[in-house]
């Protein structure tokens, strides 16, 4: 043959019918069918031979869309999942949804009219809240199914299930058994505007909050013993001066507290303004404060007398607005001088603090506020003002008229809103249901150290709440909850609650439930001994707590159903769930049991968008889940990227802090995800005429660069697991990239290219290639599982051999062997590839230059200053197997080692100094000789040589072209 381009058919070229677009919106369904059909992920959760590994899932709540946070969440628990399904793991995973409480409620009454809200009964409410959470659920469920995610969906928890309520009362009655619950009058959060009790879980703390704070002057009626000599003088003249920043609560006022250990004084006030005469001549304040007092109220302040707070209790004052008088009492370190007056207003019904200081004085809980946030009567005139609105300012304008008020003051803070309503609450004293934590605070300290955190400071995070935390308020003023399962005497008020009546109403719920409270007589809720006992009961209103309900969940999914186990091996959710889900599964369990509900706890950071901002839908920065995977109406601007895209983002970020996500961002992904993809379709294409059971070439037989890739592939796989076992995703993703980039792409399959399509099919050079390619690939496909699923799966499909595995997900986790391991062949290989850089460079000069085309055209010339390292490449540069050659390394048509730089000098190159002491040159293959024969461009192989044309029969062809023709090389 002598016609230019008659060869190209004898060149083995890939081939694969998979595709080089992931095609994701057709495809990924395609493959989820496929799971579904073959029952990939029940067979393996079922039936693999390693130990059990419970992920127990916390509920999202079922009441609207999902957000790209619920899958960042859920991904992550899918990643995990897989994984040990992969490693040989049985895994349950039971997906669930936290179905009760005020926002369904709010979503329910929102979509009626005010009449029909009014006529609405307990049980018809509850009825269309149902209805709108299990279609909730429904529509949640199938987005979750297209992330990829795998689970038990035919089978979720919903807290609104009978079996789960009846769990639930169980461990309210284990509870109140053990003594940890009781009723009390005490201050809590409460939300004027959903009309209930909010635990610390419900609260926001919106920035902007400014509130309205004052300094008033509380008269002085007496003082106490030890201090009538020195302060009887300043009477009737003195006063309390106290700061705060809710004035409303000044009606609740039976106190003022001073901290004991610290320093008082008597200031004199001197002010110019006819108003000062109004008002106190001579005030109490901590000693600490006089000098930025007398900047605040701007007057002169004169220390008179000095005093410890100690001294102060007993002292008693009139209040400004109301006929009584009341006590100085000493409080406790809270009362500090970092702001105010050194003396805290204290009223009992208005504020933890106040109230626990209100017991140990036998203080009355005083909170003249009702369930809208009004004044009662016992607020006198401001009675039916709004304390948040209009009642703030007349109780203002009332210490101003009585000569009390000292300033008023712009205060911007933290306050906490409802996080529902995004409206503020107050703290208000009602009849509320409790968890005493102190029962059992010790122990879930002790728990909680039992527990891994991943990242470690979530331990950090949950402890000081824990410490700190107030008995927990688990009763709601609500009705689609789980009902608080009390009974009350008609006549006397008394609770009825006792393991008789608790174990009845369970029984009812587990059959019937949590309807049958409203739908049943008391008579029927009651057991037959107090059906006819001669008093009349009632039943409660209260439902229960929902962060109780989710907080239950151990019991009523973990310890109740048989394939999973309790306590569960890991706990994941967003790192807010600190102060929710993760504390109310802790104290539940703690109080029960005894122990945490989990062994591990992960928690990720929340999704910001690309320049560190929340997402909001009023700035346009949301990235929806959703559209990110079917893409939009116009898919240029919203192109479809498919859930692998969402779920390669999701190992990209180091989730321990804030993630971010938008359109860059999602791009970048899509290449990364698409690189993978182009990677795996070469390694398939190139295997088309593989079979591994006669065509692999045995690990000894092996040439040098395939051991040493070898060498690489065990490495890279085994720091993959390792990024899957430490739970740092990223280093997954950073790897997987570099492998398929930088060690495949861009250098073994680039070398490789020449020995798989030019060799004959069946030729040694070509065998031991592919022989890597296969393992490459296989391993490839295994380690991306957990992550890239449906990518996966779709090259799994397309290899082009017999595998024993239908799906990739049956082939288990990656393969190395550890004789692959061979350091000193890898150091020699790191300096070639280095060396290879540098020619590539120079490369690149001489195409700038047009000294070049394709880097064929080129001998390289190069210069080893480096003995040693001279003595060991010289073998790559005679004609060896025909792999390990420095020709094939640099993709030239030559290469000439150099005896001295010099040589480079009269020749025309291009030269680069190496870091590592070498020089390299190119010179056009063309303008170069050996022996007196000139570089010729072989018309198969593309490669340049002096053996062109030697060839009667092939004159076009090199000496390496013949005998691959003959099926020889």
């Amino acid at each position: 043959m002598t016609e230019t381009g008659k060869y190209k058919d004898t060149v083995n070229l890939p081939k694969t019918n998979f595709d080089m677009r992931a095609n994701a919106i057709k495809r990924e369904p395609e493959i989820q069918k496929f799971w579904a059909e073959n029952n990939i992920y029940s067979q393996l959760a079922e039936n693999n031979p390693g130990e059990l590994f419970i992920l127990h899932d916390g509920p999202p709540y079922a009441n609207g869309q999902l957000h790209i946070g619920h899958a960042l969440n859920k991904i992550l628990k899918d990643i995990i999942n897989r994984y040990h399904l992969l490693q040989g793991r049985k895994i349950r995973y039971v997906p669930g949804w936290d179905c009760h409480g005020l926002p369904i409620e709010l979503k329910v009454l929102q979509n009626m009219k005010q009449a029909e809200r009014q006529n609405l009964t307990p049980l018809q409410l509850r009825q269309k809240a149902k209805e709108f959470a299990l279609k909730t659920v429904d529509e949640q469920r199938e987005s979750f199914k297209r992330y990829g995610i795998w689970g038990d969906w035919e089978n979720p928890y919903l807290t609104l299930k009978p079996e789960y309520e009846a769990a639930q009362i169980g461990v309210f009655g284990e509870m109140f058994l053990k003594g940890y619950i009781y009723r009390g009058l005490k201050p809590v959060h409460w939300s004027p505007s959903s009309k209930t009790a909010l635990a610390e879980a419900e609260l926001e703390y919106p920035e902007g909050h400014v509130s309205r704070s004052i300094y008033a002057a509380f008269p002085v009626v007496k003082v106490a013993e030890g201090l009538k000599a020195s302060l009887d003088g300043f009477l009737p003249d003195l006063g309390v001066a106290v700061w705060t920043t809710t004035p409303w609560t000044i009606p609740g006022n039976l106190a003022v507290a001073v901290n004991g250990t610290l320093e008082y004084a008597v200031v004199e006030v001197s002010r110019r303004d006819a108003e000062a005469r109004r008002e106190c001549r001579y005030l109490i304040v901590a000693a600490e404060l006089v000098d930025r007092l007398a900047g605040v109220l701007d007057c002169e302040l004169t220390v008179k007398a000095k005093f410890s707070g100690q001294d102060l209790e007993g002292t008693t004052y009139r209040h400004p607005l109301f006929d009584r008088e009341s006590l100085v009492v000493v409080g406790g370190d809270y009362i500090t001088t970092e702001s105010g007056t050194g003396l805290v207003h204290t009223a009992p019904g208005h504020g933890q603090e106040d109230y626990i200081v209100g017991q140990r004085y036998g203080l009355p809980i005083l909170a003249p506020v009702d369930d809208s946030g009004n004044f009662t009567d016992e607020a006198g005139k401001f009675s039916g003002l709004n304390v948040l609105g209009e009642g703030n300012q007349a109780i203002i304008d009332a210490l101003s008229e009585a000569g009390s008020l000292l300033k008023e003051e712009a205060y911007p803070h933290k306050y906490p809103y409802d996080w529902r309503t995004k409206k503020p609450t107050i703290f208000r004293a009602t009849e509320q249901w409790f968890a005493s934590v102190a029962g059992f605070r010790e122990e879930a300290l002790k728990a909680i150290s039992s527990v891994r955190w991943i990242p470690a400071q979530g331990e950090n995070r949950i402890t000081p709440m824990i410490a700190e935390r107030s008995d927990w308020c688990i009763s709601r003023q609500r009705s689609w909850g789980v009902p608080i399962p009390v009974f009350y005497d008609e006549a006397t008020g008394e609770v009825l609650l006792n393991a008789d009546t608790i174990n009845h109403v369970q029984a009812i719920f587990a059959e019937k439930g949590s309807d049958a409270w409203w739908e049943l007589s008391v008579e029927e809720l009651l057991p037959e001994t107090y059906r006819h006992n001669g008093k009349t009961y009632r039943r409660g209103t209260d439902t229960m707590d929902v962060w109780f309900d989710s907080g239950s969940s151990w019991a009523a999914v973990a310890k109740q159903r048989p394939e999973l186990r309790y306590p569960a091996d890991m706990y994941l959710e967003g790192s807010d769930q600190h102060r929710g889900w993760f504390q109310s599964s802790l104290l539940t369990s703690v109080a029960v049991n005894g122990i945490a509900p989990y062994k591990t706890v992960l928690t990720h950071g929340f999704v910001l968008d690309e320049n560190g901002r929340k997402m909001s839908k009023s700035v346009g920065n949301v990235v929806d889940p959703q559209l990110m995977i079917q893409g939009g109406t116009n898919q240029k601007q919203q192109p479809a990227y498919g859930a692998d895209v969402l779920r390669l983002w999701v190992s990209s970020v180091d989730y321990s802090g804030d993630v971010r996500l938008g359109g860059n961002i999602i791009k970048q992904l899509a290449d990364v995800r698409n690189k993978i993809r182009n990677t795996a379709r070469f390694l398939l294409g190139s295997l088309h005429d593989f079979d591994p059971q006669k065509d692999a070439v045995a690990f000894d037989d092996l040439p040098d660069l395939d051991k040493y890739m070898l060498h690489r592939i065990r490495e890279v796989f085994n720091e993959v697991t390792d990024a899957f076992d430490s739970f740092q995703f990223f280093r997954f993703f950073q790897t997987v990239q570099n492998f398929c980039v930088v060690d495949l792409s861009n250098f073994y399959l680039d070398v490789a290219k020449d020995r798989l399509y030019i060799s004959s099919a069946d030729a040694f050079r070509r065998r031991s290639c592919q022989t890597v390619l296969q393992i490459a690939l296989e391993n490839l496909a295994r380690a991306i599982a957990p992550v890239l699923c449906h990518t996966a799966e779709d090259i799994w499909q397309f290899i082009p051999y017999e595998t024993q595995y239908k799906s990739v997900f049956q082939a288990g986790w990656v393969q190395v062997d550890d004789k692959w391991d061979n350091p000193e062949l890898a150091e020699f290989w790191k300096t070639l590839r280095r060396i290879r850089g540098d020619v590539n460079k120079v490369l690149e000069q001489a195409r700038t230059e047009k000294l070049i085309g394709s880097s064929l055209e080129a001998i390289a010339l190069i210069y080893l200053s480096d003995e040693k390292l001279r003595t060991a490449i010289e073998p790559l540069n005679v004609s060896g197997n025909g792999i390990d050659e420095l020709r094939y390394l640099f993709l030239t048509s030559n290469v000439q080692l150099l005896d001295t730089p010099e040589t480079l000098k009269g020749l025309k190159t291009l030269r680069v100094q190496g870091e590592d002491n070498w020089d390299i040159g190119v010179v056009n293959a063309a303008d170069y000789e050996h022996d007196g024969k000139s570089y010729q461009k072989c018309d198969r192989c593309w490669n340049y040589s002096p053996h062109v044309g030697e060839s009667a029969e092939h004159p076009l062809l090199c000496e390496r072209c013949i005998p691959a023709l003959a099926g020889e090389f």
